[in-house]
């Protein structure tokens, strides 16, 4: 059964939900327009198609791009390359340069490649290797928006070309794996990170036979390992997927004689059935394994992991963490995340149907008053999340990728650094299981908060905002002309109108906002919480008689104070967006 749909117009709230979290963030115009659409309406929107592929990244010593055409003596060193695509896939999350016509559906497919990423992750520096980097992340391009590909187009079909991607064959030391001398860390992660997992943390009984892991046993990662032997990585990029037209790995020895295969029958436990996997004889070439029949015994082994319900309900898992919640509690688990599951399943697999019906349910906008609601403001956000939304909202861009490559690559490459210091090292995280906050029980969402990460946050916001504290080459927000173009007159003159409508962009929170005491009961923001930020904005650096009063009178006169004007709005836009609140989405 599908999820309940959500009926009715959005408003602002839910409309500022739906954007955060299932893309990098809003502009206003975005939020104020997705306010008047049904969750149908607005879906539909996030996720039209066709989209444009993006433009390929280019090196500025050769002006040309490298990831298809190969790396030459004339480009950059690789090192060098790496962090190149890594600022360029940043740009893609922007929309950068891209039509604005599809710019957000564009993003939202972005954030789909992000996501994917946090669960079939990769590690910079034990990958080593731009084109490698490049070619996956191109690859989850592909399977995002999979509801009108062809149906080998789906998610257990990624697992599969991933399973042989040269980025993946590298980081999980599958090239290490070979008949006779079996590495298991990739099948290890594949049944415990990115397929079937271990349950639902926290809930599922202890198990006490050893190497028993509740839903696969030892000889599964063992058994596994022997089914995914024989690969390497293609240095070249020459060997191309059928289906993508993209490198992968290619097998030890040649196409037809996969001389590091182990070419065995490999016989699974009861948790699958006692499965044979075997190789098909139609596709051995004089009984020698080939190419073309370990890719067939990898398809085995992924169909028949898939072949588990669990298998569903773990991926779906990861979404509801990703784009919902953190905490799945086992009453969601056996009511929500069962129906994505139903959903995934009858769709072959597909992301796309799962995340559309996530985003048009009731569930998604649920938020009844009270401590149980967690859905609104529930998610502390990433760095990568902070770092775009905040550039979204306030319009900051980036320059051209092509035209302007060099200063492209400068910016990004400060945004990169502003990342680290905020505790995301962007495509290092330090497990292959990916960044902590998305997979780590019970902590999750969390880890992203230290006393150390908050201050580099707030000294992100201060460095945009301040105009005093320079950007050190970044740009900054201009909080003048964002109160001008954004807001009408009546709203910017008055110092609490003026709050009240920037919460309503800024922060979560923000139905039936007040400054009174007592009447603050049904509100996003305790009134001691708005007279905050009210203090912080009126406080000048003169003794104001009648500060609210004297905001108005500075405001409505435009060249007089405007020195303080400004100090007075950026001490505002510090106060909302320095706040825990802001944190949250």
């Amino acid at each position: 059964m599908p999820l309940a749909l959500f009926s009715g117009t959005l408003g602002y709230k839910r409309a500022a939900h739906l954007l955060h979290r299932a893309n990098f963030g809003p502009t206003k115009e975005q939020i104020d327009s997705f306010a008047t659409l049904t969750a149908l309406q607005a879906v539909g929107l996030l996720f039209q198609q066709p989209l444009p592929d993006p433009v390929l990244p280019i090196d500025p010593a050769t002006n040309a791009e490298w990831v298809i055409s190969g790396v030459t003596a004339n480009n950059n060193g690789d090192s060098t390359l790496q962090e190149f695509f890594k600022g360029w896939f940043i740009g893609q999350m922007l929309g950068t340069s891209v039509d604005p016509n599809v710019a957000l559906a564009y993003t939202t497919r972005e954030k789909i490649v992000f996501f994917i990423h946090t669960v079939l992750t990769a590690i910079q520096s034990k990958i080593d290797n731009s084109r490698s980097l490049y070619f996956q992340n191109q690859l989850y391009r592909l399977f995002a928006f999979d509801k009108t590909q062809p149906s080998n187009f789906n998610f257990k079909e990624l697992t599969k070309k991933i399973t042989v991607d040269n980025a993946m064959l590298r980081l999980l030391d599958g090239e290490q794996n070979v008949n006779g001398s079996p590495n298991e860390n990739y099948a290890r992660e594949l049944l415990e990170l990115y397929s079937i997992g271990r349950g639902l943390d926290g809930s599922l009984p202890p198990v006490t036979a050893a190497g028993d892991y509740y839903y696969y046993r030892e000889v599964d990662v063992q058994q596994g390992a022997r089914v995914l032997s024989g690969w390497m990585v293609d240095t070249n990029f020459s060997n191309r997927d059928v289906d993508t037209n993209l490198p992968r790995g290619t097998v030890r020895g040649n196409a037809t004689n996969a001389s590091a295969h182990d070419n065995g029958v490999k016989q699974f436990s009861d948790r699958f059935s006692s499965t044979v996997i075997q190789p098909s004889p139609t596709l051995l070439n004089a009984g020698n394994a080939t190419e073309a029949s370990a890719l067939d015994e990898t398809s085995q082994l992924i169909e028949m992991i898939y072949a588990q319900p669990e298998t569903a309900k773990n991926i779906c898992r990861r979404i509801y963490r990703f784009f919902v919640y953190h905490n799945i509690t086992t009453d969601i688990d056996s009511t929500i995340i069962m129906q994505m599951a139903a959903t995934f399943s009858a769709n072959g697999f597909k992301l796309q149907p799962v995340l559309e019906e996530l985003f048009q349910s009731q569930h998604f906008y649920d938020a009844a008053g009270g401590v149980d609601d967690d859905n609104f403001g529930g998610i502390i956000k990433a760095p990568i999340d902070i770092l775009t939304g905040t550039m979204r909202m306030f319009g900051l861009t980036l320059p051209d990728p092509v035209a302007s490559a060099k200063p492209f690559y400068d910016i990004t490459s400060q945004l990169i650094s502003s990342l680290t210091s905020m505790g995301m090292k962007f495509f290092e995280p330090d497990d292959v299981a990916g960044y902590e906050a998305y997979y780590q029980w019970p902590i999750y969402q969390r880890s992203w908060i230290s006393t150390n990460y908050l201050t580099q946050r707030y000294e992100y916001i201060n460095q945009l905002v301040s105009k005093n504290q320079g950007t050190q080459g970044m740009f900054a927000i201009d909080v003048i002309g964002f109160v001008k173009n954004k807001f009408s007159n009546s709203v910017a003159s008055n110092a609490q109108s003026l709050i009240v409508a920037l919460a309503q962009y800024l922060l979560p929170l923000n139905d039936n906002l007040t400054f009174t005491t007592g009447a603050d009961a049904n509100s996003g923001l305790t009134a001691a919480r708005m007279n905050y930020f009210l203090t912080a904005f009126i406080k000048s650096p003169q003794i104001d008689v009648d500060p609210e009063g004297t905001w108005t009178f500075r405001w409505n006169n435009p060249g007089i104070e405007m020195d303080v004007v400004q100090r007075q709005l950026e001490n505002l836009f510090n106060a909302m967006m320095q706040s825990p609140e802001y944190q949250l989405f």
